[in-house]
């Protein structure tokens, strides 16, 4: 099956080889370098496995997996030093699926991977429509007439939770809640920031935008 892999690393020699083992096999690659970068990805939506390293920056493998299983149950593949016991055995308790030693086989990885996957029930595609708009969550895609749409997790996160309930008024709150940015930095600005790039991106005059509609006083919503 085709998946979309996150994979959090921080070492670029190590993500670049598993970036191109997990494209050779079909799927989609979806790289990070920290736990909260990971954290965030998988709150975004759209991840099928999660391929974590124990020893990252800003948020470790083992805290980054206890706070993805807060939401989620996707299937997490644990990375750790070899002869780190502790470090496995607190993954596990965390909720890790597996776990493969460092140095590893690329190969071994990918058969671990392979019988995640085959783990996971089929379930229908989470796509919504609004207008034009898709929005695919499995797949991490924005299409507006058919045609992708680049966006960041951030401005993903937005657009479905938007498109979730078209029509729906959102406060910058509520949509801060969908994105990337919840640390002590963000505010309820950002939206706005994050809302200004999104109409560059789907409307047809981002002057005057007709989808991503303004409800002053309260926030925003996406025209059915």
């Amino acid at each position: 099956m085709c998946a979309n892999v996150l994979v959090a690393e921080d070492d670029p020699r190590q993500a670049e080889v598993l970036r191109r083992y997990l494209e050779a096999e079909g799927h989609h690659p979806i790289m990070v370098t920290d736990g909260e970068q990971a954290v965030a990805r998988v709150r975004a939506g759209g991840v099928d496995l999660v391929v974590l390293d124990v020893l990252m920056p800003a948020l470790d493998g083992v805290s980054a997996c206890r706070l993805i299983r807060d939401r989620s149950d996707v299937p997490v593949l644990m990375l750790t030093a070899l002869g780190e016991d502790d470090d496995v055995l607190l993954g596990l308790d965390t909720g890790a699926d597996d776990y493969v030693t460092k140095p590893y086989s690329p190969r071994q990885l990918m058969a671990r991977i392979r019988g995640l996957l085959r783990r996971v029930p089929a379930a229908p595609r989470d796509v919504r429509r609004a207008g034009a708009l898709t929005v695919d969550r499995d797949r991490h895609r924005i299409l507006l007439h058919g045609r992708e749409i680049p966006c960041t997790p951030d401005e993903f996160g937005i657009l479905a939770a938007l498109a979730a309930a078209p029509d729906r008024v959102f406060t910058r709150m509520q949509l801060l809640e969908r994105t990337a940015g919840r640390n002590r930095e963000s505010t309820e600005r950002t939206i706005d920031s994050h809302i200004k790039n999104l109409r560059r991106k789907i409307e047809d005059d981002p002057r005057r935008p007709a989808r991503l509609v303004t409800v002053y006083g309260v926030g925003y919503k996406l025209a059915g």
